[in-house]
């Protein structure tokens, strides 16, 4: 895959790239935006911890740590005690790192269900949080009409590196009027439910203007419950979401305002999540929600980052959660969002949030306490094409270059 083909800069073709300014010829025209807050929001500001974690003179470096992996997106793990790390790849394989070593077998292929290219492919993998008593996983991709799924697979009984591939159970499906914006993100947060990161369906500026609308799953973060159903849904509709019971919403958005969310965590510490939002032409930022809080609109199309968008001045910041972190485009170009950092091995990095960017290979990292938009201090620069961090089970960081076709792992000092 050609490192030269750039996420955020328009008119990729070949490696997934959550893109910035999309914009190709044809898109329809802006539709009324049935815009809504929800009663009883609360403010990203209710649990804000005390901050320790100070930047200056912090060096981070991406070590080699695998290599001869193809299009990696995503790094996980599955949470029971084999320390084994879970690599997705665009082209619809997930690879087993096991002790150091790349096991020559896929966990899981499912490359004969999906388009893979630009923005689309195998973009999420999320454990189940009794994995492996509940032996099911859920993996986020867009299948060969462009499409995005959200299906479980269970693990092979007889073969805990094997998963079984006559097992898929679809939960989601969401029509996709572009290629571009998928988002593909899954975690499970410290409530037990699945999270699902949704871009705004393409195109560029949000011709649907999904991002304000409260009846489309497009431009939001989805929370569904996975160990039961709702109705006629594949899954449950917590009580607490946020537009639970409402007609005019869709109640599995849990917050919405959203481009392209591009890998989102959870402070395994605070329970507090973490966004990064591809922007479109100009601003890359990073969104925050602390835990207990929910329903917030992060701003998009009306702003980009803590700029207005739509329109270019003025525009109506009315119940918007700004950004706690952003750059412009002058410095990168497509923000991969990362994690605070809770492992041990690097106390350099203890408690502080790392982000990189795509396009420049710039690490920032920023004090994850507070509320306010903060500049970012830069601590390191990727020598490859950053696509994604992840934690293993100590939460140690990784990171995922690729074009390079490698593992890497954080190191930091100061």
């Amino acid at each position: 895959m050609a490192a030269a083909l750039l996420w955020g800069c328009g008119g990729a073709n070949g490696t997934a790239t959550p893109s910035a300014a999309n914009s190709p010829s044809g898109a329809p025209a802006t539709s009324a935006a049935a815009t809504a807050t929800p009663s009883g929001v609360t403010s990203p500001a209710a649990s804000a911890p005390a901050g320790s974690f100070r930047p200056a003179g912090l060096s981070v470096t991406l070590q080699p740590y695998v290599d001869g992996l193809d299009s990696p997106l995503a790094v996980v793990n599955a949470g029971d005690g084999s320390n084994r790390l879970f690599v997705v790849e665009q082209g619809g394989t997930i690879r087993i790192v096991k002790d150091g070593a790349l096991l020559p077998d896929p966990f899981l292929d499912v490359s004969k269900e999906i388009s893979s290219g630009g923005e689309q492919g195998l973009l999420g993998l999320a454990f189940h949080p009794s994995y492996p008593t509940d032996p099911r996983f859920f993996v986020n991709y867009t299948d060969t009409s462009g499409d995005t799924h959200v299906a479980s697979f269970t693990v092979d009984p007889s073969n805990p590196d094997r998963a079984d591939p006559g097992s898929e159970k679809e939960l989601v499906f969401v029509d996709q009027p572009y290629a571009n914006h998928n988002g593909g993100g899954l975690q499970f947060g410290p409530d037990g439910d699945l999270y699902i990161g949704l871009g705004d369906g393409g195109s560029g500026g949000d011709p649907h203007e999904n991002g304000q609308k409260l009846s489309t799953k497009l431009g939001k973060m989805l929370r569904i419950g996975v160990d039961g159903t709702t109705g006629d849904l594949a899954y449950a509709i917590p009580a607490d979401n946020p537009f639970a019971g409402r007609s005019d919403a869709d109640p599995a958005i849990f917050a919405y305002g959203l481009r392209n969310p591009w890998r989102f965590s959870f402070d395994r510490t605070t329970g507090d999540l973490w966004i990064g939002d591809v922007g479109q032409g100009a601003w890359e930022e990073i969104d925050m929600a602390r835990k207990g809080t929910s329903g917030q609109n992060f701003g998009w199309n009306r702003m980009e980052g803590s700029h207005c968008f739509r329109p270019a001045e003025g525009c109506d910041q009315t119940g918007i959660t700004l950004p706690v972190a952003e750059y412009g485009h002058d410095k990168g170009c497509t923000v991969i969002g990362g994690y605070v950092y809770r492992g041990t091995a690097q106390p350099a990095l203890a408690g502080g949030y790392l982000f990189g960017d795509y396009c420049s290979g710039t690490i920032w990292a920023i004090d994850p306490a507070g509320n306010q938009l903060r500049e970012p201090a830069v601590v390191g620069s990727a020598d490859g094409s950053l696509s994604s961090f992840g934690e293993d089970e100590a939460g140690e960081l990784y990171a995922t270059d690729i074009s390079g076709g490698r593992l890497l792992k954080v190191t930091a000092s100061r």
